[in-house]
């Protein structure tokens, strides 16, 4: 029960008189009451009067659908992993999961989120990020206008800067960037006033895809907390690692990083996990193994003989697979380049693999991560 409702039995008062004290209708009364729409500012205020301080707008900084949970992320943006805590990592997971589990995919065009605005700012090719991104903020009622870069003034000469004032005179709600600077999302956020999304900068990180990677392993393994995950592949110029690697130690897991030593970060940046160049060693007693591509846009030289040499000895076959546990499950961000760090049959094994769940979550968590942030802004603008 809110905390309102309770207020107003012990006050001898019906939701009707309520209402009608602060000029209100008894439906928009119980919107606010059930988590779905959040009181404007002259509202609030009233409610605070007439409760004498009792009830706060916290009492109403909630999201629901059909279980209310206490929103714990309460930053403008979401730019990392790191600095999140568990707590605040387990809101957006625990938001996403009730989006899943009640079937609140698609969202009507009623939704309180409507008239509100996402822009996508992507600077790199992503079609899979780019999409979930755009079927998140719509099927949350939002407007989503997908910058051209290819056509944009960004190619006639203008800054990043220039560009990011003239997006913050338009006024949306929440800027998604993707750029191969790292960095690049931390300056934006200093720039625009609205909430700025991190869909991955350089070789620094990619919140989301950490986000939706633990959501896929909780669902499958019921837990994060003491599971091994190893993670193969590209470690030194990938973003996805390195989100990943404070996501799952920050919830309790631990990790081993797999990789040839010219792909492996130096010691100073192992982030607390484990560096391991034999395969066998690496996996052993994994509960999850996560493969990761060469990152062949971000390498300047050298680092692997082959192609083919590089499966020999770090692509993931059933062989390799059998040093993990014999439950343990195949993860993938996707794209997936087959027979060089992934054997082609096993990575369409639905039975082992998680890749398609990835997909899928992808967009449930995009939303939760929204939500978070639209709220957040309201919640500030209300109080």
């Amino acid at each position: 029960m809110h905390n309102l409702d309770k207020w107003i039995i012990n006050n001898s008062l019906s939701r009707q008189l309520f209402a009608k004290k602060i000029n209100i209708s008894t439906a928009t009364l119980s919107r606010y009451l059930s988590g779905d729409r959040i009181p404007k500012q002259e509202i609030m205020e009233k409610i605070v009067k007439i409760t004498r301080g009792s009830i706060s707008p916290d009492d109403f900084y909630i999201t629901k659908n059909n279980n209310i949970f206490i929103n714990n992320f309460k930053k403008k943006h979401l730019l990392g992993i790191e600095g999140l805590n568990k707590n605040e990592i387990s809101s957006i997971l625990n938001r996403a999961d009730d989006i899943v589990s009640n079937s609140k995919i698609n969202y009507s065009k009623d939704h309180i989120y409507r008239g509100k605005t996402l822009v996508n700012l992507f600077f790199e090719d992503s079609t899979r990020t780019k999409t979930s991104f755009e079927l998140a903020a719509k099927r949350l009622g939002l407007d989503v206008i997908n910058m051209q870069i290819e056509t944009s003034s960004i190619r006639k000469g203008e800054s990043l800067l220039d560009t990011a004032m003239t997006l913050n005179a338009m006024r949306p709600d929440i800027l998604v960037i993707r750029h191969a600077l790292s960095g690049t999302p931390h300056l934006l956020a200093n720039k625009v006033k609205c909430s700025v999304i991190n869909a991955g900068d350089g070789k620094h990180e990619h919140p989301t895809q950490a986000l939706l990677d633990a959501l896929a392993i909780r669902k499958r393994k019921n837990k994060i907390k003491g599971l091994k995950v190893a993670i193969c592949g590209d470690i030194a110029h990938s973003r996805v690692a390195r989100s990943n690697i404070k996501l799952l130690i920050t919830m309790g897991a631990s990790v081993n990083i797999i990789a040839p030593s010219t792909l492996l970060p130096s010691g100073d940046n192992l982030l607390g996990a484990k560096s391991y160049t034999n395969m066998q060693k690496g996996l052993s007693g994994a509960d999850i193994v996560m493969i990761l591509r060469l990152q062949l846009e971000r390498m300047h030289g050298t680092y692997i003989p082959s192609a083919k040499e590089y499966f020999k000895f770090y692509g993931l076959d059933r062989n390799k697979l059998s040093y993990a546990k014999d439950d343990a499950l195949v993860m993938h961000p996707g794209p997936i380049n087959r027979g060089v760090e992934i054997d082609s049959e096993l990575a369409d094994d639905i039975n082992r693999t998680l890749i398609l769940e990835q997909v899928e979550l992808g967009v449930a968590i995009r939303m939760s991560v929204i939500e978070h942030l639209l709220n957040n802004s309201e919640h500030k603008n209300n109080v």
